[in-house]
């Protein structure tokens, strides 16, 4: 019998948790013909989430825990249940039900005909505002043009990955970590299912503004150099278009005799200048900080409690 491991990463879910559980454990019922694993990772929460976990662990041995001993997020959360997984493959779920466990028989058939990663392409994005869609669209736009990985647009955690993709990601050990780009970096055969994406059934997003902003930084900076490229081009553009201007103002004061005016016209050049020279000090900052955390080979994660595992 094959082993399905269902990898729930929690942060302060203690009002949904109850429900994903009851959701997740009719569907498998629904599929006898496996084996399952109920794997759940509390990401540091500050609520009543592992208390939760503990008491559904005592109903039903299928439910195991990982409690890690601080907030790492969800990406490293999403890295201790690769670790620990024992299914034959696995499904990464929301424990806010935003994707409905009732889509993963599907997964499994793709699975069965020999599809290592199936992935689930949202066809409607719930209650969110006009302007985050907005943003998100033209980030995965932006992200795919720069990206030498190809990230698909629509596409996040929810999805099916055979044992063979669970073992490569382990190996991809790296501290700020866009696991959605690893899913496309790894290779291997893939296909694609749709789904309408629901509602939260309980609390509010973690995920704020300056989270999601992180992560948009963290998806650009770990696949692409193009911003990099970019700061050459423009440090060179602007290099020439200073040296000409140099140039004309030489020739006009030595030729012609025209003394140089246009006090406010040097202010605003030395301060663009200024901002293109800061710019790409700040994006060098970013891959340079990359480079600090990683050279420091601390774990990208550390285990509290386990129960089941």
């Amino acid at each position: 019998m094959k082993k399905v491991t269902i990898l729930i990463p929690c942060h302060n879910e203690e009002q949904s948790l109850p429900i994903t559980y009851d959701r997740i454990a009719a569907m498998a019922a629904s599929q006898p013909q496996y084996e399952w694993e109920f794997l759940l990772v509390n990401d540091g929460s500050t609520d009543g989430t592992l208390s939760q976990m503990r008491q559904l662990r005592q109903r039903d041995t299928r439910v195991c825990y990982i409690d890690l001993s601080r907030n790492f997020g969800k990406e490293r959360a999403m890295l201790a249940g690769f670790d620990h997984a024992s299914g034959d493959c696995m499904v990464i779920l929301d424990a806010d039900l935003q994707d409905p466990p009732e889509v993963v028989p599907q997964m499994l058939q793709y699975w069965e005909k020999g599809y290592d990663d199936v992935y689930a392409r949202r066809t409607t994005r719930g209650k969110e505002s006009w302007l985050r869609k907005k943003l998100s669209v033209t980030y995965y736009r932006l992200l795919q043009r720069m990206s030498q990985a190809d990230v698909l647009q629509n596409v996040g955690d929810f999805r099916l990955l055979d044992r063979r993709c669970i073992e490569a990601l382990k190996t991809l050990r790296e501290q700020e970590r866009y696991t959605k780009g690893l899913f496309a970096w790894i290779g291997y055969r893939k296909c694609e299912i749709t789904f309408e994406r629901g509602d939260r059934v309980a609390g509010q997003s973690n995920f704020g503004l300056m989270k999601l902003l992180k992560l948009g930084v963290d998806g650009i900076t770990s696949f692409s150099t193009a911003p990099l490229r970019i700061s050459t081009v423009l440090g060179l553009v602007v290099s020439l278009a200073t040296f000409f201007y140099m140039c004309y103002f030489l020739v006009k004061t030595w030729v012609l005799g025209d003394p140089v005016q246009g006090f406010p016209t040097l202010i605003v050049v030395m301060l663009f200048l200024g901002g293109v020279q800061l710019l790409s000090l700040g994006i060098i900052g970013e891959y340079l900080g990359r480079i600090f955390n990683e050279t420091k080979h601390r774990p990208v994660y550390l285990i509290r409690e386990k129960e089941g595992v």
